[in-house]
């Protein structure tokens, strides 16, 4: 992994703490015998990223509204197969039981150590962690988020990078800027999100576009520049290479499918977050800023070593 000095880091907090739930054994257990392997591997995660990218500011994004309602009324689809079938509460993402309680617990030391844990009603943390990387740059900022879901490729840019958390070892993790975008997929980041429309996203419920795999979308993106230009040459008299004529009627059938697409796929980068450029600018705390609190949740959970280091 490559090390650079950032002032802003963004946590995708639920990729991470899903990845140390799955990562640990739930063998690692809080004084209670409750398993707390998510929380410690969290606090581990930020503990390493902290000594790599010396970050100044941290911020939590956090999935507040997971499946927004106006997203699953432009594509029914949408994260449908992460939904909880037989759920009391209605729709839930469903998550172990073991890995629930944890959650909370995470949230709540992030919050009594002071560091900003930040979700907002009917958007996705994808759409807080936008929100927070445009802020941050436009303040003049570098920015790296930490995430491992591919649609943040499509935040990359000249003062925002993306730390991809893929498997094995953080030193595996791949740091994206735009040349490694290109690199790695084949297209620029402000292309990415065109691709994943075109292809679909299996994990996020889009079915994309019959018949157009990612070797086509990536093929079709690069010759034509953008999503919007391939569908103009789609809908024209005349089919230009790549295109062919099944490729252009199979774009032109599905049109409906982009129209809402482009908008369920792109994270948003507009949502109202109260004092969002003071957010972006606040230091992290070198102690925790309600300390009874702190010692308390430490205690309880069993990982207070973990917890002091990430607090460095």
């Amino acid at each position: 992994m490559p090390t650079s000095n950032v002032d802003v880091m963004i946590l995708d907090t639920a990729s991470l703490y899903y990845r140390s739930f799955y990562a640990l054994p739930t063998s690692m257990t809080a004084p209670d015998g409750h398993p707390h392997n998510a929380i410690r591997g969290v606090l581990q995660t930020i503990e390493r990223l902290r000594g790599i990218y010396q970050p100044r500011t941290l911020l939590c994004a956090w999935d507040t509204d997971w499946r927004p309602e106006w997203r699953v009324n432009l594509i029914p689809s949408y994260k449908t197969h992460r939904v909880e079938e037989e759920s009391a509460a209605g729709d839930e993402e469903a998550e172990p039981d073991e890995l629930g309680p944890q959650i909370g617990a995470i949230r709540e030391i992030l919050e009594a150590w002071g560091v900003p844990v930040v979700g907002v009603r009917e958007f996705e943390a994808d759409d807080v962690a936008g929100t927070l990387a445009r802020a941050a740059s436009d303040g003049g900022y570098s920015t790296v988020v930490v995430t491992g879901d591919r649609d943040f490729v499509q935040l990359v840019g000249d003062e925002v990078r993306v730390v991809m958390t893929v498997k094995g070892g953080m030193d595996s993790w791949p740091l994206l800027d735009a040349d490694a975008v290109v690199e790695r997929f084949g297209v620029t980041p402000s292309q990415y999100l065109d691709v994943a429309i075109l292809k679909g996203d299996p994990s996020d419920g889009l079915p994309g576009v019959p018949g157009i795999g990612e070797k086509t979308a990536v093929a079709l993106i690069s010759a034509f520049g953008t999503l919007e230009k391939v569908r103009q040459a789609s809908a024209s008299e005349r089919v230009e290479r790549p295109l062919t004529p099944r490729l252009a009627r199979l774009v032109v059938e599905n049109m409906k499918y982009l129209d809402a697409a482009e908008r369920v796929a792109a994270i948003r980068r507009d949502v109202p977050i109260p004092h969002l450029h003071n957010i972006v600018s606040q230091p992290i705390p070198t102690a925790a800023s309600h300390p009874q609190t702190w010692e308390s949740l430490l205690a309880e959970w069993g990982v207070q070593r973990f917890a002091q280091g990430a607090v460095g």
